[in-house]
């Protein structure tokens, strides 16, 4: 049976070229980057070789990248770390990712003032709306580049000039744009930016917290001074080179990686919705990602659960999602989508494509018609 992969957002494949830099540093390389002897020192000298890469590719210094376990922790260290700092009130939107929604319940539960921001019926924030909370005050807020379910990418540096206005701190998580688009820290405005490394063809494992010089933030872990404090505990060198490499790679063949995705996204958009009357398109269609599609089927017309329909895809050697991968398996329909107004039912029949390095137009056709032929077994006659 032929396989294919349209679950990018999820992660990436392993880049080759990532993992041969990164081997030495799994062998020989080994020395703890702490140590002040001759290993030490060689992988000190790669590690901020690494960071350096980072920097550059969003635009920051290299002393304003920190090496984290990956995008959970860099949006809990982001949130949870600032609003320790600053002891305010933090204000969020509805459609982010539970790494810093959760991150937000937590501090609610701990006395914290939260506020959760609508989005409207593509996803996005409404800036007049941000304006009128930092209005009411906010220690900081933490507005997603673009939304790891539905594409959408937010005005983040209008918000970003807002909140500068009312001396708020903003973090974005750009965990799924960073890579895929354009992404500079100082056009976004951000005094935080976090990043994972597997979302571009880069280890698991590793992400990075862009914190802007001047920003306090309070760790979250103690016992050791690596990564200034910030972040302690013995860094990672094989990983931090890989997120470097995978990162510099992506930036260097983006444009012609946007370009191509673009073309598959929209040829299996235009063949989904033309095939199937019930088909929705979720997010914005214009501002958005280039190499992620989310199809939703309107329950009225063709009633059916969104996690069948990824199963029975699976059967026929389709991989994709019906949303968020950290939220597989739940029986509950996507908050991103019932933000956005959808019914609980169409929201449960949704399907997350997400399109990658060896992604094909021959792939796209094989989707529409094994689609055609699961969906016709699965419709339910009303």
């Amino acid at each position: 049976m032929q396989h294919i992969y349209l679950d990018h957002a999820a992660t990436t494949p392993l880049d080759p070229r990532v993992r041969e830099v990164m081997e030495p540093y799994l062998g020989s390389m080994f020395a703890n980057a702490s140590s002040v002897h001759w290993h030490g020192r060689q992988t000190k000298a790669a590690l901020e070789a690494a960071r350096a890469t980072v920097a550059q590719a969003i635009g920051a210094h290299p002393s304003e990248v920190f090496f984290t376990s990956g995008g959970t922790e860099a949006d809990n260290l982001a949130v949870l770390g600032t609003a320790a700092a600053r002891q305010g009130r933090v204000i969020t939107a509805a459609s982010e990712h539970h790494a810093v929604l959760d991150a937000c319940l937590y501090l609610r539960s701990r006395g914290a003032s939260v506020h959760v921001l609508p989005v409207n019926g593509e996803g996005t924030v409404d800036p007049a709306i941000v304006e009128r909370e930092l209005q009411h005050g906010a220690a900081c807020i933490s507005v997603m580049h673009a939304n790891n379910e539905v594409g959408t990418v937010q005005p983040v540096r209008e918000i970003a000039d807002l909140a500068a206005a009312y001396g708020a701190i903003v973090h974005t998580d750009a965990v799924q744009s960073v890579g895929k688009i354009p992404v500079s820290v100082d056009d976004l405005g951000v005094h935080l930016l976090s990043l994972s490394a597997h979302k571009f063809y880069g280890p698991k494992g590793i992400g990075v917290l862009y914190i802007r010089r001047g920003v306090e933030v309070e760790p979250l872990v103690h016992g050791g001074g690596q990564e200034r404090g910030k972040r302690p505990g013995t860094e990672n060198v094989a990983m931090a080179v890989g997120c470097a490499e995978a990162l510099r790679l992506a930036v260097a063949e983006r444009e012609e990686s946007m370009a191509r995705l673009v073309l598959l996204r929209d040829r299996l958009e235009q063949a989904l919705t033309g095939t199937f009357p019930a088909a929705v398109v979720n997010g914005s269609r214009t501002n958005r990602l280039p190499q992620l599609l989310s199809v939703s089927f309107d329950a009225a017309r063709a009633p059916m659960e969104g996690e069948m329909l990824v199963t029975n895809l699976d059967l026929e050697g389709i991989s994709v999602s019906s949303g968020s991968a950290c939220t597989s398996g739940s029986v509950q329909p996507s908050h991103v989508l019932l933000a956005m107004g959808r019914d609980q039912a169409t929201a449960k029949a949704t399907v997350r494509f997400s399109f990658g390095s060896a992604s094909t137009a021959e792939d796209v056709d094989t989707v529409l018609s094994v689609m055609q032929r699961v969906i016709g077994r699965m419709v339910r006659p009303r």
